[in-house]
C-alpha cells in the first residue's frame, strides 16, 4: 500500500508539473476563474450556459465559440477562465490577444517566418483569440490585411480544431477594423457554421468598479 500511494504520489505530482507548464507557455497573462466572475453583476448572462462550456465537451467536438458584447461586461474573463480549465485537463491551449497574434504573424512577414509561426498557431488543440477589434492593427502597404492572414489561420483550423474569439465591436464593423469586409464576412461566414454564440447584453463591470473605488475615496459621481 505504501509503495502504490508512493508512485501514485509522484504521478500526480508530474501531472501537476505538466499542468503547470501548459498554464506558464499558453499565453495567459493572468489566471481567472468563473468561481471568481460575479453572476450577480451580469445578470443577463446564462450561468448554466457558461457552466456547460466549461466541461470543455465543444473543444473535444471542434467547435467554435464566439463571445461579442461591450467592453467590460466579462467576455475576457470568461474565455481566460475557460482556457485555465482546459490547460488543467492538459488541452494543449494557445491564448493571445488578436492584435498580439496578427503582429506576431506580421513579425514572420519580415523575417521569413511567416508559415513556421502560421502553422504553430494553426496546430492548437483550442485557439483562444480574445479581444477583435481592440488595439490598432498595424501593417506596411506591401503586405496583406489582417483579415487575409486571420481568414488564412481559421480556414487552416476550420473543422479540424475549435476556435474561439471575442469582439467588443459590432459584427459589422469587422471588415474595417481587419481591412477587408469580403474576408471578414468570410470569417463570420466560417464561424457561423461551426460556432457557439453567445451575446453578452449588460453593463461594464469595469465602469462599476471604478465608481465604487471613487465612492470608498468619497467622490461623487453627479452624472447618475
Amino acid at each position: 500500500m505504501l509503495l502504490e500511494r508512493v508512485f501514485g504520489d509522484g504521478a500526480q505530482y508530474l501531472r501537476q508539473r505538466r499542468v503547470e507548464r501548459r498554464i506558464e507557455t499558453c499565453g495567459l497573462r493572468v489566471r481567472k476563474t468563473l468561481e471568481a466572475f460575479d453572476w450577480a453583476f451580469q445578470k443577463n448572462l446564462n450561468r448554466a450556459v457558461i457552466e456547460g462550456l466549461a466541461t470543455l465537451g465543444f473543444v473535444d467536438d471542434r467547435e467554435d465559440l464566439l463571445i461579442t458584447g461591450k467592453s467590460g461586461t466579462g467576455k475576457s474573463h470568461i474565455l481566460q477562465a475557460l482556457a485555465l480549465r482546459a490547460c488543467e485537463r492538459e488541452i494543449q491551449v494557445r491564448y493571445a490577444r488578436c492584435v498580439d497574434l496578427i503582429d506576431d504573424l506580421y513579425a514572420g512577414l519580415a523575417d521569413q517566418t511567416y508559415e513556421a509561426r502560421m502553422r504553430r498557431w494553426a496546430r492548437a488543440e483550442w485557439l483562444v483569440i480574445d479581444d477583435v477589434g481592440l488595439g490598432q492593427l498595424r501593417r506596411r502597404d506591401d503586405e496583406p490585411t489582417a483579415a487575409h492572414i486571420l481568414f488564412n489561420l481559421l480556414d487552416r483550423r476550420h473543422e479540424h480544431a475549435a476556435t474561439a474569439l471575442t469582439s467588443n465591436i459590432k459584427l459589422g464593423e469587422w471588415g474595417k477594423y481587419l481591412g477587408d469586409a469580403t474576408l471578414a464576412a468570410a470569417i463570420l461566414d466560417r464561424f457561423a457554421m461551426t460556432s457557439i454564440r453567445i451575446d453578452i447584453d449588460g453593463p461594464s463591470y469595469r465602469d462599476h468598479l471604478a465608481k465604487q473605488r471613487a465612492k470608498d475615496h468619497g467622490i461623487v459621481d453627479d452624472s447618475t
